[in-house]
């Protein structure tokens, strides 16, 4: 691994993304227009003050697994992987290149998405605005890295869709989102505990409420970190240079 391979597989993803205006959109646009639908159907209520934090959560979170694990795949059955790998850059500079790339992207499109809730959304945000933007940035870098080590269990994209019942539904099932982990049975509460995407809910919830002090935030970060090393660690072991 080294530093100039990430940096220049950094540089083809995004100068790659630089000319595809559709997954330009679909990343930057898309998840603050979803936000805007869930707004405007709970318009007149005070449903969106609750639950408008884990939609800040849950779109770009999909929406950075997608992209990224069918960016990744497309790389390997083109046989782009293998040529790069021929080359003196080894899996871990390819899979934190991707990371970095669709990290900067992730910056820009939570950016977005904050921006729009709170501007155009009226969601009100009592905590500190700089804290939700860095717990919603850590989420969409937990979509990408999840994304990362999909894509080298996938052989096709069809595949990669197939996988987000096993990587993402549960997370969204047992976040709290519908129902408060403490309501639920104890063996899911405790799964829903060790799941990510509720440590990003919880922490965009208690920062939008400020309800929690930033030491219960930065202890939700750590456990989101945590997870998007060991995902890319794990990512970049298991990847393969090609689709057979």
């Amino acid at each position: 691994m080294n530093a100039s391979g990430t940096l220049a597989t950094a540089g083809r993803v995004l100068n790659q993304i630089r000319h595809d205006p559709r997954t330009i959109g679909l990343l930057l646009l898309v998840p603050s227009l979803l936000i805007g639908l869930v707004a405007w159907i709970f318009t007149d209520t005070q449903v969106f003050s609750t639950i408008g934090p884990a939609m800040i959560a849950l779109f770009p979170f999909i929406i950075m697994f997608l992209v990224t694990s069918i960016a990744t795949l497309r790389e390997r059955r083109s046989g782009t992987l293998e040529r790069l790998l021929s080359m003196p850059l080894g899996k871990g500079s390819f899979i934190l290149g991707y990371a970095l790339a669709f990290g900067l992207l992730a910056v820009v499109q939570t950016g977005i998405a904050v921006w729009f809730s709170v501007g155009f959304c009226g969601l009100e945000i009592k905590g500190q605005i700089w804290l939700l933007f860095a717990v919603a940035v850590a989420d969409a870098l937990l979509g990408t890295a999840l994304g990362l080590l999909a894509s080298a269990f996938a052989r096709t994209e069809f595949q990669v869709v197939q996988f987000m019942p096993a990587f993402i539904f549960p997370q969204i099932l047992l976040g709290g989102i519908f129902l408060p982990r403490d309501q639920m049975p104890a063996v899911l509460e405790t799964i829903g505990d060790w799941l990510p995407l509720s440590h990003a809910i919880d922490a965009l919830t208690a920062t939008a409420d400020n309800s929690q002090d930033a030491g219960y935030i930065g202890v939700r970060l750590l456990f989101i970190g945590a997870w998007i090393i060991g995902s890319l660690v794990l990512g970049s072991v298991t990847l393969r240079r090609r689709t057979a």
